[in-house]
């Protein structure tokens, strides 16, 4: 027991009902790769936060609303940009530490998006409107689909996960990394050209995927692959 790792779990957020909330499967999948998940408070006490997110040894940023514009030094372009001031602040403050501490990071489709921005990048703000002859990105909840085909990036950590060319992932998404940051590396990609996954270097574990494993996880092998590799650099002993 001692040696599962604890992650601390972003929550998501829903203006309508003014509550936090999760999808089962981000919590599922952490316990089914080994490790030992907790829900990070959503508050505006950042010392509260920081307190709850000391005692983690991975931090995994789930999706939920779109990242700011701002933040990337744009003006939203459309009235669909729908975002958490929030998630903002205190995702920024748990990346800030968990790169100080070199703690495993996984990022999840606004997790990816946020991760990237935090580090210099921007972001599509809407990929059917900025993207030449796209996808199909966005599905709608709850059915999860194989929307489309991921192409993994040869010598490149999810490519030694996997040990596949080519993925089928869901995918649920309307925004996406347009530049990626300067401290990131391209893993993969979908084959209309948008950014798919990415990594840091030089770090334990800091990944960002843009599709949805916590909803295929229990299907597909390829996704509980994923959250093992996460759990298990997160351990203290590594």
């Amino acid at each position: 027991m001692q040696n599962k790792p604890i992650i601390g779990v972003m929550p998501l957020w829903d203006e309508q009902k003014k509550s936090v909330w999760i999808h089962s499967g981000y919590i599922d999948g952490i316990i089914k790769a080994g490790g030992a998940p907790v829900l990070l408070p959503l508050t505006e006490d950042e010392e509260v936060f920081c307190r709850a997110l000391e005692v983690c040894d991975g931090f995994l940023i789930t999706g939920g609303q779109d990242v700011s514009p701002k933040l990337y030094g744009e003006s939203a372009k459309s009235d669909n940009i729908n975002t958490c001031p929030l998630r903002d602040k205190l995702e920024a403050v748990a990346i800030k530490i968990a790169l100080e501490r070199d703690m495993a990071l996984l990022g999840i489709c606004r997790g990816l998006q946020f991760l990237n921005v935090s580090l210099g990048g921007t972001l599509y703000q809407d990929i059917p409107s900025e993207v030449e002859e796209p996808l199909v990105h966005l599905h709608t909840p709850p059915e999860n689909p194989v929307t489309h085909d991921v192409v993994i990036e040869p010598d490149t950590p999810l490519a030694s996960v996997i040990q596949e060319q080519k993925i089928h992932v869901n995918s649920f998404q309307h925004q996406g990394v347009k530049e990626l940051s300067s401290k990131l590396k391209c893993m993969a990609r979908a084959t209309d050209g948008v950014l798919e996954a990415a990594y840091m270097t030089g770090k334990r574990f800091v990944w960002g995927v843009q599709w949805h494993p916590e909803m295929s996880y229990q299907t597909d092998e390829n996704s509980l692959k994923i959250f093992r590799a996460f759990v298990s650099c997160a351990k203290k002993d590594k």
